[in-house]
């Protein structure tokens, strides 16, 4: 089993950056694809990013590509979101998954493990 713990949410203005990481409990995670979604009010969680166990593999949302790195450090079991040209419709509360597979999903049903969330305010 995967704890997920995710660190760096805030408050910022339009045309910001943050950074979220993802603190993993488990040996195994190396082994694990990990991944954001994120949730706005009133919304559907939505995919943002994924990355596969390796690191060689990522996936983006469209609304995030060229804006948005996912990158994992197996060594110390933790992914990480970079996020810069924030926007408004950037804010919602940001989760960390994981699942027990080499291979990303993009549902949210593809995946076992979530953190509690951290919420992300992108201010106009």
């Amino acid at each position: 089993q995967v704890q997920l713990v995710e660190f760096g949410g805030g408050l910022v203005q339009a045309g910001g950056s943050l950074r979220l990481s993802c603190a993993a409990s488990g040996r195994t995670f190396s082994l694990y694809a990990v991944g954001w979604f994120r949730q706005a009010p009133g919304n559907e969680r939505e995919f943002v990013a994924a990355i596969s166990p390796s690191g060689i593999n990522t996936k983006y949302a469209n609304s995030v590509k060229a804006r948005f790195t996912i990158s994992r450090d197996n060594a110390r079991n933790t992914v990480s979101l970079q996020m810069n040209g924030l926007k408004p419709d950037d804010t919602a509360v940001y989760y960390c998954v994981a699942r027990d597979s080499p291979y990303t999903s993009q549902s949210a049903q593809g995946y076992a493990y979530w953190g509690q969330g951290t919420q992300v305010t992108v201010s106009s």
